[in-house]
């Protein structure tokens, strides 16, 4: 692998891109463990392992780019949220942040739950052994076909997320000859994300029904009624990547209210509270998010709290974490191609992925972390944006970061905290290949997802 330097640029720049920037706090060939897996180590040599692997040797097995997953800490991460939430609560994996037929074995045998929102999530729930009552059925406009599959194998929730729904998944059941268990998504008027929240009207969205104006009330008072459906509880989310539990605190507040509401109105106190997920992880040093048994403590402190204040038992709580499981296990591994320095800006480094195996920076404005990872360097750090292969000048995988200064083609950089969104997201943008997924665990890998090939791409294309 070559070792000899680009022409110079930007090292400790005098002048940074907009005055945000200042030069590294730390040595560069540390790791900062908050945003790598559990497993993730350097050798003698300064390679980066992971599983006990080097990733010299995964490049040149799997190729690059590829996710490397670890395992372990997957399975690890579903064990702490298990045990922060015991048994008196449900904990769903949201298979939207990532979902093969590996990672729903590993969930059944870790004894968690799964959510998905799709026919095709579903599927590949039912194929791989997961039990279909451990499942919960989301989705804005679920089609009749998909309800149909839902709710003949019998999945242990679908989430009403609209009038027309409630109707239409009570007339399925009704014909099938079942009755349904199912929660209402109710939209509580919070917004939140990251560190900030808002609680004000937020209903202008295309998710659930909301609590002002009285439509949710109306919503139950019409569930309560058919006979198709069991109502078992309501169920709300208010945003992503979050660290602060002072947002679900607000819509935990008014969720109990509707609660009481239905308790006064109907006789019935409904035995279920899903607060959905939306938990933060780290992807930068800057992230500082909670533990499992932390945020099982405040939740569960604060839905306990507001039901003796309405003077209602406390109902089973679900949560969904996604991301905050899978997002942490995994790593993109890239190698550098073309290297542009811009004097007195920054030094463009283009990967052979891009935007096609993580939109995320593109379509969010997301921030990631990544470092040098087949070798160590003394060299100065350089200010640098990691870009991509493609056609598009909004193809970038981390703004802003730095890297030694000697980096060069043939080096391998590695973007940790890229196990949710990445791969579920992925495109054949340019007819890009989409990368494999590898699971590490124990010295060991395998592929758990293969990389496309161009006669995938062919087979697609019938005309």
């Amino acid at each position: 692998m070559s070792r000899s330097a680009h022409p110079a640029g930007p090292r400790h720049a005098d002048v940074l891109p907009e005055g945000h920037y200042s030069a590294p706090a730390t040595d560069l060939n540390v790791l900062d463990e908050k945003v790598w897996s559990r497993t993730v180590t350097r050798d003698a040599d300064g390679a980066l392992t992971v599983g006990g692997i080097e990733v010299a040797r995964l490049a040149q097995e799997f190729g690059t780019p590829a996710y490397f997953l670890d395992e372990a800490d997957f399975r690890a991460r579903c064990r702490a949220w298990s045990d922060a939430f015991g048994a008196d609560a449900d904990v769903f994996y949201a298979g939207k942040a990532f979902l093969s037929r590996a990672v729903v074995r590993w969930l059944t045998e870790e004894g968690l739950n799964l959510d998905v929102c799709s026919g095709g999530e579903l599927t590949t729930a039912l194929d791989a052994g997961m039990p279909a009552e451990r499942i919960a059925f989301h989705g804005n406009n679920k089609t009749v076909a998909e309800i149909e599959r839902a709710v003949e194998a019998g999945v242990g929730r679908i989430v009403l997320d609209s009038f027309q729904e409630i109707v239409r998944v009570a007339h399925i059941a009704q014909r099938l000859g079942t009755r349904q268990r199912v929660q209402i998504r109710v939209t509580v008027g919070v917004e939140a994300h990251t560190h900030e929240f808002i609680a004000t009207a937020h209903e202008d969205q295309k998710f659930g029904i909301a609590l002002a104006g009285g439509q949710a009330a109306e919503a139950v008072r019409r569930a309560l009624t058919l006979d198709g459906l069991e109502l078992v509880g309501i169920h709300s989310h208010i945003g992503s990547q979050i660290f602060d539990m002072a947002g679900f605190e607000v819509s935990a507040r008014r969720v109990v209210q509707l609660l009481a509401e239905i308790r006064d109105e109907h006789g019935v106190e409904l035995p279920e509270i899903d607060l959905g997920g939306g938990l933060g992880i780290a992807y930068t040093s800057d992230d500082d998010p909670r533990e499992p048994h932390e945020i099982a403590k405040a939740l569960g402190d604060i839905v306990t709290r507001e039901c003796e204040s309405a003077g209602l038992r406390t109902p089973r709580i679900s949560v969904e974490p996604g991301r905050a499981i899978v997002g942490p296990t995994a790593f993109t591994l890239y190698e550098v191609g073309t290297i542009k320095p811009l004097e007195g800006l920054r030094t463009y480094v283009s990967v052979d992925g891009g935007m096609s195996d993580n939109i995320r920076t593109a379509l969010y404005d997301a921030e990631y972390s990544v470092a040098l990872v087949s070798r160590t360097s003394d060299a100065e750090p350089m200010l640098v944006r990691v870009v991509g292969k493609h056609c598009e000048s909004g193809d970038i995988v981390v703004k802003d970061a730095f890297l030694p200064s000697d980096l060069a083609p043939g080096d391998l950089i590695a973007v940790p905290a890229t196990g949710a969104y990445c791969r579920s997201m992925a495109s054949n943008y340019n007819h890009a290949l989409r990368p494999p997924v590898v699971a590490v665990r124990d010295g060991e890998a395998r592929v758990i997802v293969r990389r496309e090939t161009e006669e995938d791409l062919l087979r697609l294309d019938v005309g």
